[in-house]
């Protein structure tokens, strides 16, 4: 047994008792249990990659990257086929822009004054609507782009050419609202963990809740909003259903986002219902379309973690 000398002399076992043990056991069992967890994430993440990689290195065998990026039609599935990525990729970019547009300025807005300006109350009561308005279906806001968005609002108030029954912009504007309570909430908690001491500083030094709110506040929490906005920018680069219920599945290269259009994730789910026979160089176009569209998104997580590190800070 090992022992050592207490403060009067008295020995001391620094052997672990059956309780320690069993807790020490516990503890091994369960950073097992989250190793394995991490490392399975991983693997999963490295599956998807390989079952990307390995149709769209066969697609490219067929079709040469000077075609896929240098020719601006896009008709795989019809005869002759044509691969120029550029119109759905451009119906990416609209989509995406436009709901950024919508859901940046509104969902800061609302972060803003739910942090800084709301009764607790107000805030108990707004913030689990917010989380309601992110659990909608997509397909049930796709209907609602369909049936009110674009004949009631696109058509009445886009002045450029004639709106059809689809449109990137009504599109864009029903991402907006999808990733709009994503920007609130995850931008409201980044201002929530702002410690009351900097407020405090700001209103001693004479300045108003707004200013407090714009320069101390929000800039203290800038790494946590840009990771809110690129969250949310992924999620609406990657929307399938309300893209493709309410802009449509006609890919077309133009800069009039009241016209028709398609993205590639809609494109990735238009072709998916198909009747392209596996192997064939029109099924193996999903998996290139879905290789850009992950470049992308990953590109997106990247710029997002540079600025989070270049801007975090930390309190202690």
């Amino acid at each position: 047994m090992v022992t050592t000398l207490g403060t009067v002399g008295t020995p001391v076992s620094l052997r672990a008792t059956g309780a320690t043990r069993r807790r020490l056991y516990v503890q091994a069992i369960v950073k097992s249990i989250f190793g394995l967890l991490a490392f399975l994430t991983v693997g999963v993440t490295v599956l998807i990659v390989i079952s990307l990689l390995v149709p769209a290195l066969r697609f490219f065998s067929e079709v040469s990257l000077a075609e896929f990026f240098g020719t601006t039609t896009w008709a795989p599935l019809f005869t002759p086929p044509r691969f120029g990525i550029w119109p759905i990729l451009t119906g990416t970019a609209w989509t995406t822009g436009i709901a950024l547009l919508v859901a940046i300025p509104l969902g800061l807005g609302v972060a803003v004054y739910l942090s800084e300006y709301a009764h607790r109350r107000v805030r108990s009561v707004v913030k689990p609507f917010l989380e309601i308005l992110a659990g909608i279906p997509t397909v049930v806001l796709g209907f609602f782009g369909l049936f009110l968005v674009n004949p009631e609002v696109v058509r009445r108030f886009w002045p450029i050419g004639d709106v059809s029954t689809f449109s990137g912009m009504g599109a864009g504007l029903v991402v907006g609202i999808l990733i709009l309570p994503t920007v609130a909430s995850l931008a409201e908690d980044a201002m929530n963990a702002v410690p009351r001491g900097l407020r405090e500083g700001g209103f001693a030094l004479g300045s108003t809740r707004r200013e407090v709110a714009t320069n101390v506040v929000f800039p203290a929490a800038l790494s946590g909003i840009v990771a809110a906005i690129v969250l949310a920018a992924s999620r609406a680069v990657g929307e399938t259903t309300i893209v493709l219920l309410v802009a449509g599945s006609r890919p077309t290269l133009t800069w009039n986002p009241g016209e028709q259009m398609q993205s590639m994730a809609s494109f990735i789910g238009f072709a998916g219902i198909g009747d392209q026979p596996t192997g064939s160089t029109g099924y193996l176009t999903i998996f290139a379309v879905g290789l850009v569209l992950f470049v992308i998104t990953f590109v997106l997580n990247i710029i997002s973690i540079r600025i989070v590190r270049r801007f975090r800070e930390v309190y202690e």
